[in-house]
């Protein structure tokens, strides 16, 4: 088994509770709050923004130059889905300049850059990686029985996409070539997932106030 898999498994218990959380439950029905959509769609875009950083800091330290074409092929990717957000934006009516970051985005979002400066490219894959295998599984399931037609159809129709699939894919081979199975790659994906719930959470009580 690879270190990608085992990581991913050894952390089924926060996939399910994303994946069960009512944010993502609302996606699937089409019931969530706009609310909580505009906020997500203003954090989100932060975050993607501090995303591509990381990407392109652990390019630059990349040990051989597969690994760096690979980096920043996969910023690049994150650019693309910056422009999905902004198409999301411009209907949904967030201005995207004016976003703040919200305590749980900025957790995540300096645990990323200050991962990516401080640790060796493994460890930053390893960190940016349950973002990428999350949101495949989430559009995977949300999707399973079809794609609804409603407002969030579009989000179901992006992570679900094969395509959403083979980007995880190509940073699960980074993480299985540059990382090690030890405590501190365990506690950085684990850690990356715990935001990623969080992240669902502070989406979701952003319209319950």
């Amino acid at each position: 088994m690879t270190l990608s898999h085992t990581l991913w498994r050894a952390n089924q218990d926060l996939a399910q509770a994303s994946l069960e959380h009512p944010f993502v439950q609302g996606l699937a029905a089409g019931t969530l709050r706009r609310e909580s959509f505009v906020y997500y769609v203003g954090q989100d875009a932060f975050y993607l923004h501090t995303f591509a950083r990381a990407y392109s800091i652990a390019a630059a330290k990349a040990p051989d130059w597969a690994g760096f074409c690979a980096l920043h092929a996969l910023a690049n990717s994150t650019l693309d889905e910056l422009r999905l957000h902004e198409g999301y934006a411009a209907r949904w009516g967030v201005d995207l300049q004016a976003v703040e970051p919200a305590p749980a985005t900025r957790h995540y979002t300096d645990f990323l850059l200050a991962t990516a400066w401080g640790e060796e490219v493994g460890v930053t894959a390893v960190a940016l990686s349950p973002c990428m295998r999350l949101y495949a599984f989430l559009g995977q399931e949300l999707a399973r029985d079809g794609i609804p037609d409603h407002a969030y159809a579009e989000w179901i129709r992006t992570y679900s996409d094969p395509a959403c699939e083979e980007l995880a894919r190509q940073l699960e081979c980074l993480v299985d070539r540059y990382a090690s199975d030890m405590p501190l790659v365990r506690s950085t994906y684990r850690y990356a997932m715990l935001c990623e719930r969080d992240f669902f959470q502070a989406a979701w009580a952003s319209a319950q106030l």
